[in-house]
């Protein structure tokens, strides 16, 4: 059981280090879920599904752009993809505002890895796949910075080069166990409040 909980905690410290970021990234994609919920809004023609994604605040602002977007689809189909186009961006927009995050553009990259198994978890309502693979980087990250130290410290004391060598290798190492801990210790929920 403790080393159950010891593989859960390392996950889930490498998904804070790695995969936080890029989830907010994510937000900015073509193919993330927060233009996926808008595809959704437009096709219903009920904004219910975006709401989710902005402040409480800003949501006069998406309702009065989402009327204006379903008026305008009406006219063609190239005044469609622009109005859907401009809820889009408006949408993300106010989004990485309520995270705190500035508005660089509608992205059109694939999710990094990180990112795509978190999403594929979720779809799968579960976390097998996601938390083998994490493990295996975790455990990868530890035992070969643990090597690294061991090699170098056998010669460090042979000259100045190596000692440095020693010790470049043993921040490195002290620095990663320091991460994962630190993240591990994070508060469920904490990590990606930006809502009331």
């Amino acid at each position: 059981m403790k080393a159950q909980y010891s593989a859960h905690a390392l996950v889930l410290a490498l998904l804070f280090l790695a995969a936080a970021p890029l989830a907010r990234a994510h937000c900015d994609t073509l193919n993330g879920p927060v233009v996926e919920d808008a595809r959704l809004a437009i096709t219903k023609t009920d904004m219910t599904p975006v709401l989710k994604w902005v402040r409480s605040d800003d949501e006069p602002a998406i309702r009065e752009v989402f009327k204006k977007t379903l008026a305008v689809r009406l006219a063609s189909p190239v005044a469609a993809e622009v109005a859907d186009t401009h809820f889009f961006e408006t949408l993300v927009r106010l989004h990485r505002a309520g995270e705190g995050e500035p508005y660089t553009g509608l992205k059109t990259e694939t999710p990094e890895k990180g990112v795509a198994a978190a999403d594929n978890a979720i779809a799968q309502r579960g976390a097998t796949e996601l938390r083998r693979d994490l493990e295996a980087i975790v455990r990868t990250g530890i035992d070969e910075r643990l090597a690294r130290v061991l090699a170098a410290q056998k010669h460090a004391s042979h000259s100045v080069e190596a000692g440095r060598a020693y010790v470049a290798a043993y921040v490195d190492f002290l620095h990663f166990a320091e991460r994962l801990f630190a993240v591990a210790s994070v508060a469920s929920g904490t990590a990606h409040e930006h809502h009331e």
